[in-house]
């Protein structure tokens, strides 16, 4: 009987072990199977040790977000556990991180296909949420054509668009502002696909959130610039990851059950600034 209650309890899928998806396992988690998925299982099994001496229930999973039989892989494993009812995609590389290419597999082309795998098993009523970044609306809107292409293109042929080839692109950082644009986009459309299914799907787009490479960030060359952006923002300090897993939570949650294909950005006013002119670009 023990066993048969255990098969029978919701999942909750957490791609990426940081601190952002462990502070959101801890708001969504008990009394449910967490499937925590990372691309290092060293990364993943400290992790989920912590989590379970918190007292939950945690399962480990190695996943290549930008490989598309690992996704497809991952979706099967967490619908072995038990019915998934929340999937929570944090995984991604940072400009500073990862070049070009590397960097579209991973935070463009791999949540396209996160969003694909997991349409396909998500439970009826259950919720999803990408945590994209604020990084998707500060060049943003692109052109109509770019925008359309980006938010219909079927997922195999994303990375043959040309304004997505790396001489086209240019650097790291407009490479990222695509990605998380994009990822904006494709939870708008692919709300139609995760309904089919009665789920929803949703994006978070943080800000500044303190986080051990948020830390290196501050730290590095570009650290005088975000200290003028904590400056300038609306709020005037940076973001925590309890902070993204609240709103997570509510997104997640049966009080935004007429939600679905949105974006929220909370960064504390940085984009408001950048609007202004208050801050600009470095």
């Amino acid at each position: 009987m023990g066993d048969m209650s255990r098969e029978a309890k919701e999942v909750v899928v957490v791609i990426g072990s940081g601190s952002i998806g462990l502070a959101i396992a801890r708001r969504v988690g008990a009394g449910r199977t967490v499937l925590l998925a990372d691309h290092s299982e060293k990364a993943a099994q400290g992790a989920a040790e912590r989590l379970r001496g918190e007292g939950y229930d945690v399962t480990t999973h190695v996943t290549d977000v930008s490989d598309h039989d690992a996704v497809e892989a991952l979706a099967d494993a967490a619908t072995a556990l038990g019915p998934v009812t929340q999937v929570v995609h944090t995984a991604g590389v940072s400009p500073t991180q990862a070049g070009i290419e590397r960097l579209l597999h991973v935070d463009l082309l791999g949540t396209a296909m996160v969003l694909d795998a997991f349409a396909r098993v998500v439970a009826t009523g259950g919720a999803g949420i990408v945590i994209a970044s604020m990084a998707g609306h500060r060049e943003s809107p692109y052109a109509p054509e770019i925008e359309h292409a980006l938010a219909t293109t079927e997922t195999s042929k994303l990375l043959e668009l040309p304004f997505l080839q790396a001489d086209q692109i240019g650097s790291t950082v407009h490479a990222y502002a695509l990605s998380k644009r994009a990822n904006s986009l494709r939870v708008q459309t692919s709300a139609v696909a995760w309904g089919r299914r009665g789920a929803r799907i949703n994006a978070v787009s943080p800000g500044v959130i303190i986080t051990p490479l948020a830390v290196d960030e501050l730290s590095g060359p570009r650290g005088e610039w975000f200290d003028q952006v904590r400056k300038a923002s609306a709020v005037g300090r940076f973001g925590t990851p309890d902070e993204v897993a609240d709103a997570a939570a509510f997104l997640l949650g049966p009080r935004a059950g007429f939600i679905t294909g949105a974006d929220l950005l909370m960064d504390g006013g940085v984009t408001a600034a950048l609007r202004t002119g208050e801050l600009t670009m470095p």
